[in-house]
């Protein structure tokens, strides 16, 4: 334990640019796990790694800013995030399994008229998400759903019968 806590500048007064680098890469792995492990509904759009690179950006940068944390190691470290950033968004097209790490995988909520009521609440989806589900996609009855689908970016796709 007294290693990591040298490696990452543990009870020091000032660390350097590789210790704050190397936290900056701790975190931004332990953030992508938290993101990946909350519901997807609760960042729209964004993926995991979009929200991880806000955050860290955001919150190094204003330390940075405002004297909390030395500027110029605050810097490496915030450009290591964004080199980490740019180099999963580039593999992920490319590998499945980082892709599924970062990004998830979708999840079939509705098939044939059948919600999987398991899947809806693994999504944190209720009742009345379904209903809600249901008159957003101008359809009153699950029996009118070929498939739903929960995307890696949290929308749902429905596809009603008939459709396609």
């Amino acid at each position: 334990m007294e290693t990591f806590h040298y490696l990452i500048g543990q009870d020091t007064p000032h660390i350097t640019w590789w210790q704050m680098s190397l936290r900056a890469t701790i975190i931004f792995v332990y953030a992508i796990l938290l993101y990946r492990v909350a519901p997807r509904r609760s960042f729209s759009n964004l993926s995991a790694q979009d929200i991880v690179l806000t955050v860290i950006l955001g919150s190094s940068l204003s330390r940075a800013l405002t004297g909390n944390a030395p500027l110029l190691p605050t810097l490496i470290a915030t450009g290591l995030v964004v080199v980490l950033y740019v180099g999963v968004t580039a593999i992920a097209p490319h590998s499945q399994i980082v892709s599924r790490l970062v990004k998830g995988r979708p999840i079939t909520l509705v098939h044939d008229g059948k919600a999987d009521f398991e899947a809806f609440r693994r999504s944190h989806f209720g009742e009345n998400d379904i209903s809600e589900l249901l008159r957003l996609n101008g359809l009153r009855d699950l029996s009118e759903v070929q498939e739903a689908h929960l995307k890696r970016n949290g929308q749902v796709s429905v596809i009603a019968k008939g459709d396609g």
